[in-house]
């Protein structure tokens, strides 16, 4: 199953991208939030192979591995551990609309246990982590 969520931010895609590439960025999405990342079967910082911790108070950290990177354009990852859903990645795809307004399309998807049910919580969390996302992007 698979759920996109998409807007546009008013700033440049060299700005979005800075945000988007920036792992520990995370951790101004919300209070709380702490961000780790191990770099050790990266080909480079931040790159394919990164895996980020990303913890919230007492629940499990969210560790997610990088699985593909389009500098500038999309990051896209798999979760190892934390999720409620079985087989959940994503994609964020950035499209320049203008010189200073870029599109951000938040993909992501799960395996299909519960669809409807399953169905609805994905969509709920692509459109939360796109909106914390570009609420960070846009305060700078």
């Amino acid at each position: 199953m698979e759920t996109t969520a998409r807007t546009v931010v008013d700033k440049p895609i060299g700005v979005v991208w800075a945000a988007l590439a920036d792992h520990t960025a995370i951790e101004q999405w919300g209070p709380g939030l702490r961000v780790t990342v191990d770099d050790s079967g990266a080909e480079e910082p931040g790159g394919v192979g990164a895996v980020r911790r990303i913890k919230s108070g007492p629940a499990p950290a969210i560790v997610e591995r990088v699985t593909a990177v389009e500098p500038g354009r999309s990051l896209s990852y798999v979760a190892l551990g934390g999720v409620p859903f079985r087989g959940y990645g994503g994609t964020v795809r950035l499209t320049e609309r203008s010189a200073t307004s870029t599109e951000v399309a938040w993909t992501l998807h799960a395996s299909r246990r519960l669809p409807v049910v399953e169905g609805v919580a994905l969509a709920g969390v692509a459109r939360v982590l796109l909106t914390l996302f570009t609420r960070a992007v846009r305060r700078g």
